[in-house]
């Protein structure tokens, strides 16, 4: 009796002991956009100053001030963020590879820079190098954030807005072709991003009175959403085993800018949540950019530190911090569980009216 109950008091330090050796050694490959991002695109404004002032201290490729979702979820691993594809080395492999690349998506989007499909490519050609063996990408983790850039795209080149329901059915369709092709590498775990809501980006919620969130287009990425969750869950089922979990960016978005917002209508001195740090002098300017005198053609705000956007599109550090904190109990699904949602419903005329607003969008 006695040797069971010592058994029993030992069996949760056996689970920690157990659920850290999972983690411990993990790799972390990366797929997608800025968001996700660390240096690929070399000539992007995010290697020019003032991005990455907070965290290295200096531009990084970093679409932010600092830290963003790829950084946090390394640490979460316990491992180093993985180094950018472009950068790679011989001696920087051991904790994966972040192949995301800004301004890019599944299909062609207003910037040249590979694919999703293009980057899966790279990843698979270390494989067949024998860079990465079949016991290192079954016991790693992949994440994919892609999507936002593309609904960009089909809002300024096609402008057919009767035909975006479509549009979304085909580029989820998409994704959950790469996801599969994901998995035949030997991929056991898989997180896919949802979509942010993308009425509150201060390029968007600038055309509203005091940066408020366009519902109409946040309900694009609702729908979006819904659609890639019910791929998943038929994705899953086809498996026979959960490979694929989503990431409830949208909740995480909306639930850190809510408290944001409470807190800037109890005191005014702090920043509105939908306003970016780094903000252009005038339209046609962009953070980081300066003249031929090197005169800076953006403001920066007195305390990043308490910012939610960084520049127009994408969240600063602390922005990511608070998304983070949101995602945390998900990422316990490297081990177990299951994923989350949101709502959606068909788009009427005028929400399709309102996702014209995105034609103003040049990321």
């Amino acid at each position: 009796m006695k040797q069971n109950q010592t058994l029993m008091a030992l069996f949760p330090l056996f689970l920690i002991l157990t659920i850290a050796a999972e983690v411990e050694g993990t790799k972390l490959f990366v797929f997608g956009d800025s968001y996700v991002d660390t240096g690929n695109n070399l000539n992007a404004s995010s290697y020019k100053l003032p991005y990455g002032m907070t965290y290295p201290g200096t531009p990084s490729g970093r679409y932010a001030n600092g830290r963003v979702l790829t950084d946090y979820i390394a640490s979460y691993l316990k491992i180093e963020t993985p180094t950018a594809y472009t950068l790679k080395n011989s001696s920087n492999l051991h904790n994966g590879i972040n192949f995301a690349y800004g301004g890019t998506g599944l299909f062609k989007t207003l910037f040249d820079g590979p694919n999703l499909t293009v980057q899966i490519d790279s990843f698979e050609q270390l494989i067949k190098q024998n860079v990465y063996s079949k016991s290192d990408v079954e016991s790693s983790i992949f994440l994919v954030n892609d999507g936002g850039n593309d609904y960009v795209a089909f809002a300024v080149k096609d402008r057919n807005l009767f035909g975006i329901e479509k549009f979304m059915k085909s580029l989820v369709e998409e994704l959950s072709v790469n996801i599969k092709r994901i998995h035949s590498l030997g991929a056991e775990k898989i997180f896919v991003s949802l979509l942010p809501p993308a009425g509150c980006v201060p390029k968007i919620s600038v055309v509203s009175l005091y940066h408020k969130c366009l519902d109409p287009l946040n309900k694009v990425s609702r729908n979006h959403n819904t659609m890639l969750l019910q791929v998943v869950e038929d994705l899953n089922k086809e498996l026979g085993k959960p490979v694929v979990r989503t990431l409830d960016i949208y909740n995480s978005f909306q639930s850190a800018i809510e408290t944001m917002q409470k807190n800037h209508k109890e005191n005014s001195t702090l920043m509105n949540p939908l306003e970016p740090c780094c903000a252009p002098l005038k339209a046609g300017f962009a953070c980081g950019n300066v003249d031929e005198k090197g005169n800076k053609r953006y403001t920066l705000c007195e305390k990043p530190e308490l910012s939610f956007f960084w520049d127009n599109l994408h969240p600063s550090q602390n922005g990511w911090n608070s998304v983070f904190t949101q995602l945390e109990l998900s990422l316990s699904q490297i081990i177990g569980g299951g994923g989350g949602g949101g709502g959606g419903g068909n788009l009427t005329i005028m929400e399709l009216y309102y996702f014209s607003i995105l034609i103003l969008v040049r990321c």
